[in-house]
């Protein structure tokens, strides 16, 4: 699982891996943070990335952003989940 927080917004999303890499490309974890841009604030600046596996806990918790869709437009479409 993948965690993208911007500190300036305090907002954290969760991403799969798999869907964030069809997004961004075949890149490190901290070549994303450099990719992607805060939804709230249209911030690249606070942004951090991190993998992680969560708790069983945590799992049934957290909210998925999933890809729905790329356009080719490059607007890309997420469903929280």
């Amino acid at each position: 699982m993948a965690g993208i927080r911007c500190a300036r917004c305090s907002v954290t999303r969760y991403y799969k891996p798999a869907e964030l890499r069809e997004v961004t490309g075949n890149v490190t974890i901290d070549d994303v943070r450099d990719k992607v841009r805060c939804q709230q604030c249209k911030s690249r600046e606070w942004m951090s990335a991190q993998l992680f596996h969560p708790t069983a806990e945590q799992a049934h918790t957290i909210r998925f952003r999933r890809l729905v869709q790329i356009r080719w437009e490059k607007r890309i479409i997420w469903r929280d989940e």
